[in-house]
């Protein structure tokens, strides 16, 4: 017995071991502290090369599965028609999460519901996401949290990556990947891909349950890294979309007219990341980029041509003092946007800011770290968005704390808006900025292979914009006449021996907000009270993977639906299975195998057009059913090592 007792120490002394070397290696970019993922104030989730290579198997053509896999984050399609989705942290809106690539707003300052399904996870090294305020670093798109999509670098030997993904839909899906190393301090990538869909009518309506869209994406990456510590990132991307729904050819609208949906998007963007020491303890930080967006809507007769465009500076300097950690800096973002057939909702917001950050240990396993932001926006005037946060670490626990308080300047561009375009939407008229306050405590314990983790988490936004019926055709925005709170909790349990890897996850949610029509509160809608989520997954280094997932979401209240005011609870059930054979890997994943559909329950398209233009009802559960993909992976040079 004494013999199996010292056993089973030494193996879950080895599982602590090996669990605290994998994150040891893990340094989170998004925070700019430079720390270790486990040693931040604030939780940072990251999302790692290991899993990201499952979701590439999955879904290979966007990181929209990727993310949403995140306990207390959803993906929530905002156009059913066009697929479009945003992501909701905690409960709060979609429009209030900051996506970046490689901390730069490469998709804007406030990136479109197609951004999403626009970014390719082929060459992504790891995906950090922050819940709750981060105004105090990022300014007024991160009211709700960020969502930093962290490049592959390459390594000491060249690689390259081929995929090709088939569909039981009529998707395809081909993606390419090649990095070099060109001298001793200098390295290149080259990212490229095609994706396409078929456009499905599921259900026989003569509706598209599932839009058509042809998409080619490339983007190069130069790495530097000088001998003096120097180093220097530089990134080209260049995209173009076309995307269909709404009625299918020959097919019509309840009102017997045809009414196709369509967005064609080109996007360009560049942007560089370099930091040079300028003494044995500070180092100067240089962020820059640039994104220049068109579209094309097209919502049945009403064509919208418009541009969206994203600059953005920032120059910073991070020193080390005693232990602590500071940053100081300056920043300038210019958003703007122009139609040219509403050339009255056109804005040009120009917000210089300053920013500054402390982080150190104060006492033995007690971290404390403050930030603060002054930004002077050119509409809405001077915010100051401060946070604070701390970090106490005992024995097999750490404990963090947070508070943050930031600002968003609104735009158009609410979910609906999007969905349905501008043709019915009145002036903007008197909007002031929204603001929220976010609160965190979190608890986590990992010994041996056993890790938990426990999120209490709460958010008050007062002036949110919301939109006000004003007549059959015609809608406005307004700030909400009260508060909207959120309030919840997450829990998550992963277990790992060996290749095994179980994790378990449940999210509470309780969100209301004043009714913008009548005034009383009411539970946000699409808004689930409760989800959850069970993966268990075996996977050995150069033989292959087995995975299995089952995910629960409960009700939802529903606004402006004919069929019902609440939706039915649902699970969906996944399976994936890759086999490696030298270069070659072999892969199948069925999505959604209990094929939930909401057209099983009720119609998608609505009897009359709805006050803001929209045919469809609000989605709250999957409309593609079950999909079945598979495909072939090809590996070499550096890559055969993944």
């Amino acid at each position: 017995m004494l013999g199996l007792t010292a056993l089973a120490g030494t193996a879950a002394q080895a599982q602590e071991a090996r669990a605290e070397e994998e994150t040891l290696d893990i340094i989170v970019q998004a925070t700019r502290s430079g720390r270790g993922v486990d040693d931040e104030a604030i939780r940072v989730d990251v999302i790692e090369r290991e899993e990201i290579e499952e979701k590439i198997l999955m879904t290979p053509g966007n990181v929209s599965m990727l993310v949403a896999e995140t306990p207390g984050v959803r993906v929530q399609v905002t156009s059913p028609s066009l697929g479009s989705s945003n992501v909701r942290m905690q409960g709060m809106d979609g429009r209030y999460t900051q996506l970046l690539a490689d901390g730069l707003p490469l998709y804007g300052g406030q990136a479109s519901s197609a951004g999403l399904l626009q970014i390719p996870p082929t060459d992504l090294g790891q995906v950090e996401v922050i819940k709750g305020s981060v105004s105090a670093l990022y300014g007024a798109s991160a009211l709700g949290g960020v969502i930093n999509f962290v490049s592959r670098r390459p390594g000491d030997a060249s690689e390259l990556e081929a995929l090709l993904n088939l569909t039981s839909r009529g998707g395809q899906d081909l993606t390419a990947y090649a990095a070099t190393p060109a001298g001793e301090s200098v390295g290149l990538s080259l990212t490229g891909g095609f994706h396409r869909q078929d456009e499905n009518d599921l259900d026989g309506d003569g509706w598209a349950d599932m839009p058509g869209y042809q998409r080619w994406t490339i983007r190069p990456r130069l790495f530097v890294e000088g001998a003096n510590g120097g180093k220097l990132f530089v990134t080209l991307g260049a995209m173009t979309e076309d995307r269909t729904g709404g009625t299918l050819a020959g097919r019509t609208a309840p009102d017997g007219q045809p009414f196709v949906e369509a967005l064609d998007t080109t996007r360009l963007d560049a942007g560089l990341v370099g930091e040079t020491p300028i003494s044995d303890t500070v180092t100067l930080h240089l962020r820059a980029s640039a994104m220049l967006q068109d579209h094309r809507h097209q919502f049945g007769d009403v064509v919208e041509d418009d541009r969206h465009e994203t600059s953005f500076g920032e120059v910073s300097v991070v020193g080390d003092l005693g232990g602590a950690s500071w940053l100081a800096g300056v920043a300038l973002q210019h958003d703007g946007y122009h139609s040219k057939q509403f050339a009255s909702f056109d804005y040009d917001y120009v917000v210089p800011g300053i920013f500054g950050q402390l982080e150190g240990e104060v006492a033995e396993n007690l971290t404390l770290a403050g930030s603060a932001r002054l930004d002077r926006h050119s509409e809405y005037g001077t915010y100051f968005s401060p946070r604070v946060s701390a970090l106490y670490k005992p024995g097999p626990w750490t404990i963090r704390a947070s508070w943050g308080r930031g600002f968003y300047a609104p735009t158009p561009f609410v979910e609906q808006i999007e969905a349905a375009g501008l043709s019915r939407l009145e002036p903007l008229d008197g909007l002031k900025a929204e603001q929220a306050g976010t609160a965190s405590l979190d608890i986590g314990y990992r010994a041996g292979g056993f890790t938990a983790n426990l999120t209490l988490f709460a958010s008050d936004i007062e002036n949110a914009v919301q939109v006000r019926t004003v007549g059959p055709q015609s809608v406005r925005l307004v700030n909400a006449d009260g508060t909207t709170r959120t309030r919840g909790a997450e829990v998550m349990l992963r277990y790992r021996w060996d290749a095994f890897t179980v994790t378990g996850n449940y999210v509470r949610v309780n969100a209301s907000e004043p009714d913008p029509d009548s005034g009383n509160r009411r539970t946000v809608p699409r808004t689930p009270r409760d989800t959850a989520g069970l993966v268990a997954m075996w996977e050995e280094h150069g033989q292959g993977r087995i995975g299995i997932e089952a995910y629960y979401t409960g009700k939802q209240e529903l606004e402006d639906n004919p069929w019902r005011s609440r939706s039915k609870p649902y699970v969906e059930l996944g399976a994936l299975a890759e086999v490696v054979l030298g270069r070659v890997r072999l892969f199948i994943n069925a999505e959604n195998i209990l094929n939930v559909r909401q057209t099983n329950y009720d119609p998608l398209v609505r009897p009359t057009r709805a006050p803001d233009g929209r045919w469809t009802v609000d989605v709250w559960a999957p409309t593609e059913g079950f999909v079945l993909n598979s495909g072939i992976r090809l590996m070499f040079g550096g890559g055969e090592q993944h």
